[in-house]
């Protein structure tokens, strides 16, 4: 199979016009056989398998678009200054990935230091493109094995997984069905998490061919500081998340917790001791180098209230559980929004553009939320028309950019469809995802999915994981809304769309 891939792939062959449906169908066919070796702990066809992914062309040339392409920091510089290559350059990169695998060293890091919101700041190290390309391979050849033992209540960084199912757990855990005024809350806060997760502990529990686990090893070393020169993931790094993962699995055990990365909770019934629980944490922790951080972590009732992933949980007397945004978040949202708004040096019609996308993102962030007053934004659009009409504009055109600037996203509030158990999109079965997807989507993508059966209408593939599920207008007029003219594809294929669109203008 590999060698039929290859033999696909010339000399003069463009990025472009690779065979990427059959890369994505290779990579994703070895890794599910992986995640099924995993399950049932066959080592001889584990450790097979992941040097099949290593060594496969299918890997190399989607890590290399999915950390220049795809990701959100693909525009990021390394200490090397690039921020981006050019087609040429990934094909010769592909080349020094099937070159050099399993003897990779990594360049030196680039610290960015980003204020946080106690004072104090946080370092960022970022590899280089070429050192984020290699480590995407290896989260490719590391991700199934260990995805076939993740606990089911770990959501964060993890495909087919969001914060929303956290956010579910939580909402269920918490309503009268479940006496969720009764309960209390612990929340964890661990001290410097990245920073100090120890490197012995890392390697122990990777599951890895030895020369990928050296590669690792040494990528690690580069993000030392002085202070923990045995200790740390650099947090820029492809693969960071994914060993954290590995390191912090099995916390979850200690009680009935929720966790998305290093933020967690533990959902206490009256009369369990949260101290009790609190010291088993401490034990769990100081085993791989970490400790909670005293000052953050505490003991609520879910009646008071508390914070978590940017959204606040209350029982209320009714027995319904509410969320809607933190305080923080909606403070740190209408700060952006005002900013934009009573920027001089911007015309409405980029004011539109910024404004659109930022609120699209609030609000399908918070969709599941209770968005009632303050969380209306009426005030914000308000002030938006005000501003809108100038001198060119009339009151009437006005509204009408204020409307684009703020448009609106379906509310459903309490209504995600949580993942099942301990469900994985390695497991391979199609179905339960992209239909599990497709409800997760509402108005005129819901209907697109149903009618394309659930898959992509560009790619034929289906939708699984967190592939962002995109609209597009087949003759390119945003302003047609019928349903023969709006299609579901995946973002990567639209931005192919939209770029073969300007290759032919």
């Amino acid at each position: 199979m590999i060698l039929s891939v290859t033999n696909q792939i010339g000399e003069s062959q463009s990025w472009k016009d690779l065979p990427w449906k059959k890369f994505e169908r290779h990579l994703f066919g070895l890794q599910s056989r992986l995640f099924k070796a995993a399950q049932i702990g066959d080592k001889k066809k584990i450790k097979s398998l992941q040097n099949l992914i290593a060594r496969s062309d299918s890997t190399r040339y989607i890590s290399i678009r999915q950390v220049t392409q795809l990701n959100s920091g693909k525009r990021t510089e390394g200490v090397d200054g690039k921020a981006n290559l050019t087609e040429e350059e990934r094909m010769s990169l592909a080349q020094e990935l099937k070159n050099n695998w399993s003897s990779w060293k990594p360049s030196s890091l680039r610290s960015i230091k980003i204020p946080k919101k106690n004072g104090k700041m946080r370092v960022l190290k970022i590899p280089t493109i070429r050192d984020r390309a290699w480590q995407c391979v290896a989260k490719n050849v590391i991700e199934p094995a260990h995805e076939a033992h993740f606990d089911e209540r770990s959501y964060g960084f993890r495909p087919g997984r969001s914060c929303h199912d956290a956010q579910k757990f939580i909402f269920q855990n918490l309503n009268s069905h479940a006496n969720g005024n009764r309960k209390l809350i612990l929340e964890l806060d661990i001290e410097k998490c990245f920073d100090r997760i120890n490197h012995n502990s890392i390697m122990e529990k990777i599951i890895a061919p030895g020369k990928l686990k050296l590669g690792i090893f040494r990528s690690l070393k580069k993000g030392v500081t002085l202070e923990f020169p045995e200790q740390g993931t650099p947090q820029g790094g492809v693969i960071s998340p994914l060993l954290s993962n590995i390191v912090l699995n099995g916390i979850e055990k200690i009680h009935k917790s929720v966790r998305y990365a290093d933020d967690m909770i533990f959902i206490l019934k009256e009369g369990e001791n949260p101290k009790a629980v609190l010291n088993r944490v401490k034990e769990f922790l100081e085993k791989i180098g970490l400790k909670i951080n005293e000052e953050k972590t505490r003991i609520t009732s879910s009646k008071i209230g508390f914070n978590f992933l940017g959204w606040h949980f209350v029982s209320q007397r009714n027995g319904i559980c509410r969320i809607t945004p933190s305080k923080e978040n909606f403070e740190k949202f209408r700060e952006k929004l005002k900013n934009i708004i009573s920027n001089s040096s911007l015309d409405v019609e980029n004011k539109v553009i910024q404004l659109s996308r930022i609120v699209r993102g609030w609000r399908n962030y918070h969709k599941y939320c209770h968005l009632k007053a303050p969380h209306t934004l009426w005030h914000l659009e308000a002030a938006t028309v005000k501003a809108f009409k100038t001198k060119g504009n009339t009151l009437a055109e006005a509204i009408q950019s204020k409307e684009e600037a703020f448009p609106k996203v379906a509310q459903q509030e309490g209504r995600f469809i949580q993942v099942k158990g301990k469900k994985s999109p390695y497991d391979g079965d199609m179905i339960y995802w992209s239909k599990r997807n497709s409800k997760n989507y509402s108005g005129f993508t819901a209907m697109a999915l149903k009618k394309q059966h659930h898959s992509c209408h560009e790619c034929k593939h289906i939708f699984w994981g967190n592939e962002s599920v995109q609209l597009h207008h087949v003759d390119w007029n945003h302003a047609n809304w019928k349903k023969e003219n709006l299609v579901a594809v995946h973002k990567h294929c639209h931005d192919k769309l939209h770029r073969h669109r300007i290759a032919k203008q």
